[in-house]
Parts: C-alpha cells; structure tokens; sequence
C-alpha cells in the first residue's frame, strides 16, 4: 500500500483513493511481514536478477497465501513473478 499511495501521488492522483479500497474491503493486506520474512527474502534471492522490490516480494508472497487473488499492478515485472514456483500470478493491468 506505501507504494501504491506514493505513485499515485508522484502522478498527481489521491493516494487516499487506494486507502479507501482496503474500507471498502475491495482490497485485502492481510499479511504480517514478521510472519512471512524467510518467505519474502527467497523472494529477493530468487529474483535478483529482475530485481524485485521488497513491495514485489510481499505482493507475491501475498499471492500464495491468498486464493482465489488478482493482483492490480502496472508493473511489468509481475509477468516474470511467479508464484508457488511456476504459477503465473493473475493480474489487471492496462498491458
């Protein structure tokens, strides 16, 4: 979410506009980093080539943890994630 409000503010938008998602139970955060770090560093390890930023990492994670889940992203780097090892991570880009 720190991401998401950060780059709707770079480009002029209202980051609270994503806050509100989470109220309106339109969007989900419902991983506790502490809980999943071992998880989310393999992340880094295993991607260090793309590489994936600790916001990625979790995203993914978080990917794994959810059924069913769709990640809304413009990122490009989410058609090379994977998760579970060889799953394609379902996402809604404009791409």
């Amino acid at each position: 979410m720190a991401e998401t409000c950060f780059l709707l503010a770079r480009h002029g938008f209202d980051p609270a506009k994503a806050l509100a998602l989470i109220e309106r139970s339109v969007v989900q955060v419902n991983m506790h980093l502490g809980d999943q770090v071992s998880a989310v560093r393999a992340m880094f390890e295993r991607y260090d080539n793309v590489p994936a930023s600790l916001a990625d990492a979790c995203l993914i994670r978080m990917t794994e943890l959810l059924e069913p889940c769709k990640v809304l992203t413009l990122d490009s780097d989410f058609q090379i994630y994977r998760r579970h090892g060889r799953k394609v991570i379902p996402t809604i880009s404009p791409r």
